[in-house]
């Protein structure tokens, strides 16, 4: 059985009667990487200043490697790092100089605080620029450098709040191969992500959260795979009454017959397909649209994959 290092129970944050998160129950496995993945505004970012002990929670619980926040808040506080979406760095300052700041503020001093701004330099393939004003830098590389601060103190658990947004190609691969690394060396990573593509090559498990809620939880394999073969978005001819009304439901109820078919759902009026052999599925549903003379006006695949898992449990896109 895998050791949990980070616990969180029926987790709320309400403001007025919003609730931003609405009963977060988390267990993030020590040394894996665990994706919160969602749109904008879906509460990850909640979540994380929770765990921090930024936010106080409305209700439930945070337990850290065995401590409790409400009781151990500095002790919670000292095992995580915490990279947030906002850069934190004085733009004049050389970013040996900023890491040298924050360190001193972790209570590092003399070689330990040099030795360990070496590392976490190196860390984020920054040593070479290290010198330089952080003014100078590209916003990828003051995310990198961001990064780095969160490492300094040598943290149990790095909370990453969507660390890739905005930054140029090179940046964001050398973040991936940082976060990767750390990972290899025991790193537990918790990863706030709406980049879909992020989530699968980067995480053990992925919880998928939607208006403050995780709604799906399990490794990216399993989340696709319980998909099936993909989901056909078919829209049909729509009458308001008449014999046209009738050939459309005939022809669905048909397709929910098939052996291919697991589901036929509507939502914003198309019909959502759910099939375990989509090609089978595909030629059999425009058989039956053709014999029954139903129009089909529109048709898209949603390949199995997290962004059509999304879509399929939300309705709607990830980056909506």
């Amino acid at each position: 059985m895998q050791e949990t290092i980070l616990e969180t129970k029926n987790l709320v944050k309400k403001y007025g009667d919003l609730a931003a998160v609405d009963g977060v129950d988390l267990a993030v496995h020590k040394s894996e990487i665990l994706g919160l993945l969602g749109p904008n505004g879906a509460g990850k970012t909640t979540i994380l200043s929770m765990i921090t002990g930024l936010f106080k929670p409305t209700g439930g619980s945070i337990i850290v490697d065995g401590l409790d926040i409400q009781t151990d808040a500095m002790a919670v506080k000292a095992k995580l790092g915490l990279v947030p979406q906002e850069l934190a760095l004085y733009p004049t300052l050389s970013a040996r100089d900023n890491l040298a700041f924050f360190g001193s503020i972790y209570g590092l001093r003399g070689k330990d605080l040099r030795e360990r701004v070496g590392a976490v330099l190196e860390m984020v393939q920054l040593t070479g620029r290290a010198d330089e004003a952080i003014e100078t830098f590209s916003g990828g590389m003051k995310r990198r450098i961001n990064i780095a601060a969160g490492l300094l103190h040598q943290p149990l658990v790095l909370l990453l709040d969507e660390p890739t947004v905005g930054v140029d190609p090179q940046s964001r691969n050398a973040i991936f191969e940082a976060v990767e690394a750390l990972n290899r060396a025991g790193m537990t990573v918790i990863y706030t992500t709406h980049y879909m593509e992020e989530a699968q090559r980067l995480c053990d498990r992925v919880a998928i959260i939607d208006q403050g809620q995780i709604i799906a939880l399990d490794t990216p394999a399993a989340l696709i795979r319980g998909l099936g073969g993909g989901i056909l978005a078919l829209g049909l001819e729509d009458p308001e009454a008449g014999p046209g009304l009738g050939r459309v439901q005939a022809a669905i109820d048909r397709v929910g017959e098939l052996p291919t078919v697991q589901s036929v759902t509507r939502d914003d009026g198309r019909y959502k397909i759910e099939t375990h052999r989509f090609q089978e599925a595909l030629m059999a549903v425009l058989e039956i649209t053709n014999q029954m003379d139903v129009r089909i006006t529109s048709m898209e695949k949603w390949e199995p994959n997290l962004e059509s898992v999304f879509l399929h449990l939300t309705g709607k896109r990830l980056r909506e």
